[in-house]
């Protein structure tokens, strides 16, 4: 006889808990610990003009405690980040959407590999600092943001259609995970082409204290990203991540 044995069991609120708030503590403290015992060097720019705050790459890549920290929190929260990848390709497949069936397949499955990819793309970024190579940090930094930005445009597209189709209305837990959804993409792009724009503006024409905007731009971009990625406690409010086994029973008879 075989029976299913849960190995390992955890609520879906406790596990978006600490996949949304290990990234979130490593950013305020590789931030904070920067600005207190390396101002100085992780304020310094280029071309030498005022700026109060340092920007994510010099506050996690290169000075210690700021560096481990942020490698051990990212490194954390990486593998259930691809687990939650999955569950949300099976979160909107649940949904009977019979016309255009073949297109919202694809854009679920295309989803969710840009959810793995933006992932991956994290990681990497985080074991090779813009020191270490700064090309391959830069390349992975593009990616992690060109993947981050039509993975949330995708998600509140199928999050809408699945939740709508054939008239069913949203319950509302589920008009606040899509309303945050919404809310968190839209503000998460301005405040991306922000930074963009204070980056570029800061090479163009080395100004005080544009590179300060830029930085604080950069740190809205990851928590609304956080943020964002924390409507999965929403989504999946009443289920639990589970690993089973089986025990295996071999009956005796005389």
């Amino acid at each position: 006889m075989e029976k299913e044995k849960a190995l390992f069991r955890v609520h879906f609120s406790s596990l978006s808990n600490v996949v949304a708030g290990l990234p979130f503590f490593a950013t305020l403290f590789c931030v904070a610990w920067s600005v207190y015992f390396n101002f100085e060097e992780s304020t310094a720019t280029h071309c030498r003009v005022p700026n109060y705050l340092p920007s994510i790459s010099a506050a996690i890549g290169g000075y210690i405690p700021q560096r481990n920290v942020w490698r051990i929190c990212i490194a954390l929260h990486a593998f259930p980040r691809f687990l939650i990848a999955v569950a949300y390709f099976r979160f909107h497949m649940r949904f009977l959407v019979e016309k255009w069936r073949k297109l919202y397949s694809t854009l679920a499955g295309l989803c969710t590999l840009l959810h793995v990819v933006e992932n991956f793309a994290l990681v990497v970024l985080t074991y090779i600092s813009s020191l270490d190579d700064r090309e391959i940090h830069e390349s992975m930094f593009v990616l992690f943001m060109v993947t981050s930005e039509v993975y949330m445009l995708l998600t509140c597209l199928l999050y809408r259609w699945g939740h709508t189709i054939g008239g069913r209305k949203m319950t509302p837990n589920e008009i606040q995970s899509y309303h945050y959804k919404l809310g968190m993409f839209v503000s998460n792009f301005i405040i991306f082409m922000m930074a963009v724009y204070m980056y570029f503006r800061h090479n163009w024409y080395c100004e005080s204290g544009v590179y300060t905007g830029f930085a604080a731009c950069e740190y809205l971009v990851v928590f609304t990203n956080i943020a964002f990625h924390y409507t999965a406690r929403l989504d999946f409010h009443d289920q639990y991540l589970s690993l089973k086994g089986e025990s295996h029973r071999t009956s005796k008879t005389a």
